[in-house]
């Protein structure tokens, strides 16, 4: 059964790392997965997750008005995804949060999004308010 999972943390406490190895051992096992960045963080370059410590995977970009619904809909149709990733999640909007859900629900694909809980001012980031709602498994 597919689940919405959240993983939240702070700056630095290595949630693109975690990310990068869960990815790596879906494809170390013949899997499809699928890693998606907001396309403002190009921290690592233009499409790619990267992690201080050196590892790094390309990513599929999305903007404010994207439908990560459609998007993962699209994709899987062209392979088959078994795992679909979302890093630095608290970049996504509310209306992210709930297309997410509705790939696990309609698509059956599980989705693993990492991401801050917060601000420096404590004030919750509108699509990690939302994961903190709809995940079935929230770390």
């Amino acid at each position: 059964m597919a689940k919405l999972h959240f993983y939240y943390a702070t700056m630095n406490a290595g949630k693109s790392t975690l990310l990068l190895q869960a990815a790596y051992n879906y494809r170390e096992r013949g899997m499809h997965a699928v890693i998606l960045l907001a396309e403002l963080d190009d921290r690592g370059g233009k499409g790619v997750v990267s992690s201080r410590i050196g590892l790094k995977a390309e990513a599929v970009t999305f903007g404010q008005d994207t439908d990560l619904f459609e998007c993962a809909g699209a994709l899987d149709q062209e392979r088959k995804i078994d795992c679909l990733f979302v890093d630095e999640a608290h970049f996504a909007t509310a209306a992210h949060a709930w297309q997410l859900a509705r790939v696990v629900d309609e698509l059956k694909i599980p989705v693993m999004a990492y991401g801050l809980r917060s601000d420096f001012m404590g004030r919750l980031f509108p699509a990690s308010a939302e994961l903190f709602v709809l995940a079935d498994e929230i770390r």
